[in-house]
């Protein structure tokens, strides 16, 4: 049997906590968060990103996240919780569910960073 997207990010959704920008904010400011833009980086160019968040593609997350992978990213830690955001929800859904695959347990979906912006979050210029 096949998949196709709309399954996939039911999965997903079902999967992965989504959580608004009033509750991303209170797990950031208790700390060990990592948060995680999965957006390609001329997203990121043209918008910003939030503030001290890491930018990781929706491509390169499982190489990020592995630590077997020769790409791995220290960041990543399976104590930390993780908060992944794109500009829609739907990657960072995808995504989420993958890094649970993975045995990260606290993951967290934020949605669209347009949200996040709306609820007047703080978005810092890619550097």
């Amino acid at each position: 049997m096949s998949a196709n997207v709309k399954a996939m990010l039911e999965v997903a959704n079902a999967a992965v906590p989504r959580i608004d920008p009033t509750q991303a904010r209170d797990m950031i400011a208790k700390g060990n968060v990592l948060v995680i833009d999965v957006r390609d980086a001329p997203e990121i160019q043209q918008s910003g990103k939030i503030a001290g968040a890491i930018n990781v593609s929706r491509g390169m997350l499982e190489f990020r996240a592995d630590p077997d992978s020769p790409y791995h990213d220290k960041n990543f830690e399976r104590q930390r919780s993780l908060i992944l955001y794109c500009a829609s929800g739907g990657r960072s859904a995808l995504g989420a569910k993958t890094l649970k695959d993975m045995g990260y347990e606290r993951v967290y979906n934020l949605g669209a960073l347009k949200d996040w912006i709306a609820a007047g979050g703080q978005v810092e210029n890619a550097a």
